[in-house]
């Protein structure tokens, strides 16, 4: 068991490795809810929401890097926290630009969806909305 509350947090895309640190605390949204994870959690497995990742760094609390996740998976074990997601953008890395452009494009698709009744992509569109609002959010904190 690891006295010092600190743990190892990877998250992984199908691109590779996003982020690589030692953390003293990792909020992130499950499908059931808000998890918060500390050192020593018990071994857990959850369904990732598309939304925002925190990690509370350990070398300097006062620095708690926000990662924009598209969903995905996060399993903790023996003090380390792995996320496998779709995809996932720390905050200083999102293009506030381009996700803006995102938004709007989805929103495009979903009115067009729904005037067409196309249930599909309608859908397609939603998804795409919620990872560029998510995105958005997140580059807030940087």
């Amino acid at each position: 068991m690891d006295e010092s509350g600190v743990f190892q947090v990877n998250i992984v895309t199908p691109d590779g490795q996003v982020y690589s640190q030692q953390s003293r605390r990792l909020v992130a949204r499950a499908t059931d809810g808000d998890l918060g994870i500390l050192a020593n959690h018990l071994p857990i497995i959850a369904t990732l929401q598309i939304a925002e990742v925190r990690s509370l760094c350990a070398e300097n609390e006062n620095r708690e890097d926000a990662i924009a996740v598209n969903g995905g998976y996060l399993e903790f074990k023996d003090n380390v926290a792995t996320i496998i997601a779709d995809s996932a953008e720390l905050s200083r890395d999102i293009d506030l630009r381009r996700a803006r452009y995102a938004k709007e494009r989805a929103e495009k698709r979903i009115e067009k969806a729904k005037q067409t009744h196309d249930v599909d992509d309608r859908r397609r569109g939603e998804v795409a909305l919620a990872r560029a609002i998510n995105r958005i959010r997140v580059s807030e904190h940087h």
